[in-house]
């Protein structure tokens, strides 16, 4: 059973910064990739930030970019989202997310991956 965890979604002021942490368990977190995405409301869910099963490649929404960055600890089977100078267009859910192919190139879509978290909040006042 694929299961991951969400953590870290809190309100914040704006520009302030937050990290997020996922923990995987039941797969083989050190040969998958892992992304976050993010749905606010009244929008599709939104690619926010993937990484290679290697961490030797990310990849960053056009929205995120230069503000966010993915990293992964697979001793710990756990992966973060940190961002910073947040605002208010980053309130959402985020989901983690991981697919089903060891090994598989990075996706930007919610259908290259099989497995999601439950979502944390993130708050960002103005």
């Amino acid at each position: 059973q694929v299961q991951l965890v969400e953590s870290g979604g809190r309100s914040v002021q704006s520009g302030e910064s937050l990290r997020l942490s996922c923990l995987v368990t039941g797969h083989d977190f050190s040969i998958h990739p892992m992304a976050w995405f993010r749905q606010a409301p009244g929008k599709e869910r939104e690619f926010v930030a993937a990484i290679t099963w290697s961490g030797s490649q990310t990849s960053y929404g056009d929205s995120v970019k230069d503000r966010f960055t993915i990293s992964r600890d697979n001793a710990r089977s756990t992966f973060y989202l940190q961002m910073n100078s947040l605002t208010s267009e980053d309130t959402a859910v985020y989901y983690c997310a991981t697919g089903p192919n060891p090994r598989s190139a990075l996706s930007i879509r919610p259908q290259g991956y099989e497995y999601w978290g439950q979502g944390t909040q993130v708050t960002v006042s103005s």
